[in-house]
């Protein structure tokens, strides 16, 4: 390979086959946004059924 030849490699992000670590990640993120003030209202109520799930889900090993 000559020196004025440039070789870029993009990687694709890879997201996670378990969904136990992605339901625990949008978890993460959610309350990440909370702590920043961001409001969502009475649908926060969906931060605790997406936990419950995450737990359960990563309890199993799915």
């Amino acid at each position: 390979m000559s020196s004025g030849e440039a070789v870029y490699k993009i990687d694709s992000m890879k997201i996670t086959k378990n969904i136990g670590m992605f339901l625990l990640a949008v978890y993460l993120i959610i309350d990440g946004l909370l702590g920043f003030g961001v409001n969502f209202g009475p649908a926060i109520f969906l931060l605790y059924l997406i936990a419950l799930g995450a737990g359960v889900f990563i309890l199993i090993g799915k």
